[in-house]
């Protein structure tokens, strides 16, 4: 099965340690890196803002401060940590072509895939893909998302399942791309239980991390037509977007709450008077 990878250039997990992983059961075709211009983080702003609002989006600015101040510099040491263990199971890296472009759906990129005639693609990538590039191989494109689906499509799927409490669906959902927002056939769950410490970030790369065997046997399947995708019929289905600081701020005291119950007057006394988080489908 000869493969190939669409990521972005900074993700270094996906750039090279997917690709080491990818080489490991398959024949590496090439990678089309994506350098995003700053008009495209533009556009993303905007229609983040056309979705939410004004107000909401400063919940979202609020919450990337938040970030970077409490979790941003643990997370790239994380990340790198699990960058050398992913050397140390997969040293081999295999010698195959990158590609630099602006957008995964320029001319470019479409050629560029053409020519390495893949079977399968693993899309790791912010921009939805024209139908022209996600077709090209035979075996189709699919996509990890972070999400369990489709009860977590779009955006952020296991930042919001913490948020909502429902814990069961923290995962990633293997799907192949089809025409709409993270709606195709869906080939695998996997999930983890998410430490209130960790970051967001963080269990995102855990969901599909953890799993590289388990997600390896279902893309051999795919390969080998044994693979059959999952009925999600009668399902609830919603999408998301980026993560609220309120909306972090109101889970981390519900789960104080729960422990203040749990343990007894002895804990430090939190606000028992935070509701449960109710959070539209947008």
């Amino acid at each position: 099965m000869k493969t190939a990878l669409i990521c972005h250039e900074s993700a270094s997990l996906d750039r090279e340690g997917l690709v080491r992983w990818l080489g490991s059961f398959s024949t590496f075709a090439g990678t089309v890196v994506i350098r995003e211009p700053g008009r495209q983080l533009r556009k993303r702003v905007t229609r983040e803002i056309r979705r939410v609002g004004w107000r909401r989006f400063l919940d979202v600015l609020a919450f990337r401060a938040y970030y970077r101040l409490a979790h941003a510099r643990a997370d790239v040491a994380w990340e790198r940590q699990e960058l050398e263990r992913l050397r140390g199971l997969f040293p081999i890296r295999p010698r195959a072509p990158e590609l630099v472009v602006s957008s995964p759906n320029s001319p470019e990129a479409e050629t560029f895939l053409r020519e390495r005639q893949p079977d399968l693609v693993i899309a790791r990538c912010k921009t939805l893909l024209k139908e022209q590039v996600f077709t090209i191989p035979h075996l189709g494109t699919y996509v990890m998302h972070p999400g369990i689906c489709p009860e977590y499509r779009n955006a952020h799927g296991c930042f919001w399942a913490r948020a909502n409490g429902d814990h069961n669906n923290v995962g990633m959902t293997l799907l192949r791309i089809d025409r709409g927002v993270d709606t195709g056939p869906v080939f695998g769950f996997f999930r983890v239980d998410a430490d209130v410490s960790e970051s967001h970030v963080v269990t995102q790369h855990r969901v599909v991390l953890e799993h590289l065997d388990a997600i390896r046997d279902a893309l051999i399947a795919i390969e080998a037509g044994t693979a059959q995708p999952i009925d999600t019929t009668g399902r609830s289905s919603a999408t998301w977007g980026q993560p609220w600081l309120s909306a972090h701020i109101r889970m981390r005291r519900r789960r104080g709450a729960r422990a203040f119950k749990a343990s007894g007057p002895s804990n430090v006394a939190l606000d028992g008077s935070a509701k449960s988080l109710a959070l539209p489908n947008e």
